[in-house]
């Protein structure tokens, strides 16, 4: 009865415009939660071998490359049946030498190593392969003239800008044509359940960029895009299966670089999910393994600890370390070792070749702390090389200022190498900001934790780097674990706008979407009422949106536009104050502007009264302007604060 319940009340309230299909017995039960149709079954864990498929269908990657780059090194993979018998390459092209060809134990795989020299023309050039009692081959490759003309005055991913991170699927049906695909390996589309298709699209996403832009946004985050062709529960992105391919389901490679295009006619940027740690089972390097070093393989099934702390601790054993680093995430994502330098090559050069061909801005780098740290130091590197205004950080889901600070701070706290790594996902401000606002202040609890966390960013070479969040893909969303209290979520949004970092919001935040429940937040990515044909209510338009939904667009928006429009927040000073009787009051200041913030970690209403103790940035102000309720002028004396909530005051 239970289950029956949870999926009446998903259909009626997450869904909404969605009507409950009839359930095919052979496929679905009552659950939402339903990993998989009941027909397929559980991917098992098995030893693979680079033994070399009978029937392969034939690669070239990267598909093509720049003149001009930084590094002048290029490795092509060749993958072709039993193309390891050649092993000579040829290449006559000015300016590009052959400096070695390499095999794996896999006889399907060949790689080339290339130089091409400063001042090489782009062209069409052959290599000609030759081998012993073979027919010679010649493949063709382009080579393309480098876009770095095309990036005067581009802005690298900042303190200014606002991030909105999108599930690709629950945001917007662009294009119902692309919902089913054939030849895709999932052909189910039902979105009563969590864990299946919906068809959101990258179409859907263009045609919202306005709504976006009126709200404020300034960049998008985008959960992966790339190709996810898994038998099951793979709409979230996580488990490629094609690093040089949009999923269908999604678009084309060519609609993703139309993307980036038309957010930038909007002054938005474009940020791209990348994974390192592992991809999906279905992967061709999978099917087809290169070699035996290619990913960490175990006796049996293992998981990974999920202990970061295991990678710094001076204490640690080898044995802790190793689960950390290479058990598995799931039995379908088998775990990479990014110490292989041919998988090194391949996964820096892929976020090369997407940055170049699409003009995308910046990347979120996915379970960042389980990839090979000096792997991930060398692929920042490259990248920021490669492309100066790139912005990158990393997703560290950790416990503790220290350990995440350690995977930006390289030698400064005893990394053995430079991470390269600007920033990184903040989850000890979401700790920190959760708890304000579900606890009564202690001496370093409820309130305080914000100000002791905030007490650490001498860890960090630059803490604005940071991305700061309430919510995100893998936790409740931020109205459902703050209880619906409309207080309490304005004043959660009023600090992720005035703090220090780089904010980001998760969709439908704005309109009030709920949702929690499942391993990884799965009961938080609904679909975005309105983004889908046949949808009863569409919270798109602004006419369409009450109540609830209402007040907290108008709320986000208004916050939004003016931090877009405030040098204070989007480059000033941050200066806190310890918490005094649970009131938080903290400033940002660039040049003439000064803001004021101020949370009551109370439950109960406060009167700030005493000003002395910050008088070193009020600076003889008595009046400002409340932004977080829309007054002109208030009194600074005597203001009063309900119990959590944050008001923001332009002194």
């Amino acid at each position: 009865m239970k289950s029956r319940m949870q999926t009446l009340l998903f259909c009626a309230l997450v869904l909404g415009a969605a009507s409950c299909r009839a359930q095919d017995p052979a496929i679905y039960n009552d659950d939402p939660m339903q990993e998989r149709a009941l027909n397929v079954p559980e991917s098992e864990y098995q030893l693979r071998q680079p033994t070399g498929l009978a029937e392969v269908a034939s690669r070239i990657e990267p598909p093509n490359w720049w003149v001009d780059m930084e590094n002048t090194k290029l490795e092509i993979l060749i993958y072709e049946k039993e193309i390891a018998d050649y092993g000579s390459v040829i290449i006559d092209y000015q300016g590009i030498t052959v400096e070695y060809v390499k095999r794996q134990a896999n006889p399907n795989y060949l790689f080339v190593g290339l130089n091409i020299a400063p001042g090489t023309q782009p062209g069409s050039l052959k290599l000609h392969l030759a081998a012993r009692d073979r027919a010679k081959k010649t493949i063709s490759y382009n080579l393309l003239p480098h876009p770095r003309k095309t990036w005067k005055g581009r802005e690298q991913l900042g303190q200014q800008d606002l991030i909105y991170l999108i599930m690709p699927d629950r945001f917007a049906n662009g294009d119902p044509s692309n919902d089913v695909v054939e030849g895709t390996k999932d052909q189910l589309l039902n979105r009563n359940k969590f864990f299946f298709r919906h068809g959101g699209d990258l179409q859907g996403i263009i045609d919202r960029l306005g709504y976006l832009e009126e709200l404020g946004i300034t960049a998008l985050w985008l959960n992966p895009v790339l190709e996810n062709d898994q038998p099951y529960a793979s709409y979230h992105g996580y488990a490629t299966t094609d690093h040089y391919r949009i999923d269908r389901r999604f678009g084309t490679n060519e609609k993703y670089r139309e993307l980036c295009a038309k957010a930038h006619d909007k002054g938005i940027k474009v940020i791209m999910d990348v994974i390192f740690n592992h991809v999906g089972d279905e992967h061709y390097l999978m099917r087809d393994l290169p070699d035996n070093d290619w990913i960490h393989q175990w006796p049996e099934y293992t998981k990974t600890t999920y202990r970061a702390p295991t990678l710094l601790d001076p204490n640690a054993s080898e044995y802790d370390r190793r689960l950390m680093t290479d058990g598995w995430f799931d039995k379908h994502m088998p775990d990479l070792n990014q110490q292989q330098p041919q998988l090194a090559n391949y996964l820096i050069q892929n976020s090369i070749w997407w940055t170049l061909f699409s003009d995308q801005d910046a990347y979120r780098i996915d379970t960042y702390a389980y990839a090979d740290g000096a792997f991930a130091a060398e692929w920042n590197r490259r990248l920021q090389q490669e492309i100066p205004h790139l912005g990158i950080y990393g997703e560290t889901w950790v416990h503790g200022a220290a350990i995440q600070a350690w995977f930006t701070g390289g030698r400064g706290i005893h990394q053995d190498f430079d991470t390269h790594l600007p920033g990184v996902t903040d989850f000890q401000l979401y700790y920190a900001i959760n708890e304000a606002l579900g606890q009564t202040p202690g001496w370093t609890n409820g309130v305080n934790r914000i100000y002791y966390t905030l007490a650490k960013d001498y860890l960090y070479a630059d803490p604005t780097k940071n991305v700061v969040f309430l919510d995100n893909h893998d936790i409740a969303r931020i109205f459902t674990t703050l209880g619906e209290d409309k207080t309490k979520v304005k004043s959660a949004l009023s600090m992720l706008l005035t703090m220090r970092g780089i904010p980001m919001l998760y969709y439908g935040t704005e309109v009030g979407l709920t949702g929690a429940g499942g391993a990884f937040g799965e009961g938080g990515r609904v679909d975005f009422p309105g983004g889908f044909p046949g949808d009863e209510t569409n919270l798109f338009d602004d006419e369409k949106r009450t109540g609830t939904s209402e007040e907290l667009h108008d709320f986000i928006q208004r916050m939004a536009v003016f931090r877009k429009n405030s040098k204070a927040l989007t480059e000033g000073s941050f200066t806190q104050f310890v918490p005094r009787d649970g009131l938080y009051i903290y400033f940002r200041r660039a040049g003439d502007e000064t803001i004021m913030v101020l949370f009551n970690g109370n439950d109960k209403t406060v009167t700030l009264e005493d000003l002395q103790p910050y008088q070193e940035m009020l600076a003889g102000y008595r009046t400002g302007e409340d932004i977080s309720r829309g007054i002109k002028e208030v009194m600074i004396q005597g203001l009063e604060l309900e119990g959590k909530e944050t008001r923001v005051i332009k002194l």
